[in-house]
């Protein structure tokens, strides 16, 4: 049995009053709302009251936009002239995101500074790891620094607790970056552990799935589903790598009308965001750097260095001060080029029109 989208109101796709404020400047124009189920490179598919629509952005709408994430996404709430007979769409406006899950536009060009939504108005995020070989804290301080930036509730999945037999030694490094953080041990394959996901599977409340390829998600989900919706995949033996099956980002409806998207497997999560969601994850090292005994100590040679001590007597991991130096590094780098490219822009305006 499947959700049947043909009786779906707006409410039970995640309408809300502050999506009801957003939609008052269309309603005199004649647009409807409609929920971004699914892309297929420039054609979407969206859920309405009028039932399932398909379609693109106007050629106004493409003109006037400059920046990749200002395009519709999957989860996104738009502004419509739809048809619900024949189930075509145009797509006049995007309304502004409640959250969004980002990350920094992967490219080998310095110049891009861009960010990609990978999905939005989410209210949990499942962070999905592989309990092989796949297992990497480094990466996962990457997920939840983008997870935390969202504005949505992070939830951590430990999925294949059959091929670890060391559970608690990575639960325990979990909890050295965050204390708090919700996290369940399940095996999809086995069906085992996810009664407990089950909770957080409410009426009208979305729920994205993220992880690397392989680690499961697609399983978890076909398994929420009761059957095979999403494509899976085998991993390499040797380092657990999965290969990327699902290749497109699509919001399904379960049967008790919780709302779950899936996305492809992430290779890269530059990041996206600022310096204060990184002090709180690493409050520790923040902490420490404050107990030096020089306000302007960088950490290297300087006499009483709070943070050398803390790593000397095994306090404060090596690996994770040197993560929370990167992060901030890259951090850095972001801030600068958003400011030169803000300046870069405004000099082009400047050039073409003059002073306003």
């Amino acid at each position: 049995m499947t959700f049947n989208f043909d009786i779906m109101k707006l409410e039970e796709l995640g309408w809300s009053a502050y999506f009801e404020e957003a939609f008052q400047n269309y309603l005199d124009l004649g647009f409807i709302p409609a929920r971004i189920t699914a892309q297929h490179v420039n054609l979407y598919t969206a859920m309405s009251e009028q039932g399932e629509l398909e379609g693109k952005v106007t050629g106004k709408f493409r003109f006037n936009t400059t920046e990749r994430s200002d395009f519709p996404i999957v989860g996104d709430w738009v502004a419509v002239k739809g048809n619900g007979i024949t189930g075509k769409m145009s797509i006049h406006g995007l309304l502004p995101r409640r959250t969004a899950l980002e990350r920094k536009v992967a490219s080998n060009l310095d110049l891009i500074t861009e960010a990609q939504v990978i999905s939005s108005n989410i209210d949990i995020i499942f962070i999905v790891l592989g309990l092989d070989l796949d297992f990497n804290i480094r990466r996962l301080e990457r997920y939840m620094f983008a997870a935390h930036e969202s504005g949505a509730r992070p939830v951590i999945i430990m999925n294949k607790s059959d091929l670890c037999a060391d559970v608690e030694s990575k639960i325990d490094a979990i909890r050295k970056i965050d204390a708090d953080i919700p996290i369940h041990i399940t095996s999809a394959l086995g069906k085992e552990g996810l009664d407990v996901i089950q909770e957080y599977l409410q009426p009208a409340i979305t729920i994205s799935l993220v992880g690397s390829s392989g680690v499961g998600k697609s399983t978890i989900i076909n398994t929420l589903l009761g059957h095979e919706k999403q494509k899976t995949g085998s991993v390499r033996e040797h380092d657990s790598h999965g290969r990327h099956v699902t290749t497109n980002r699509e919001l399904m409806v379960l049967d008790n009308g919780a709302l779950v998207i899936d996305n492809p497997g992430i290779r890269e999560l530059g990041l996206w965001g600022n310096e204060t969601t990184l002090g709180s994850m690493f409050e520790d090292i923040e902490i420490l750097a404050s107990q030096c005994k020089f306000n302007d100590c960088r950490h290297r040679t300087e006499p009483k260095c709070a943070i050398k001590e803390a790593i000397e007597r095994g306090d404060l991991e090596q690996e994770r001060y040197g993560d929370y130096k990167k992060m901030q590094r890259e951090l850095f780098i972001l801030a600068r080029k958003k400011d030169q490219r803000a300046r870069i822009t405004s000099k082009e305006i400047k050039k073409a029109y003059g002073d306003l």
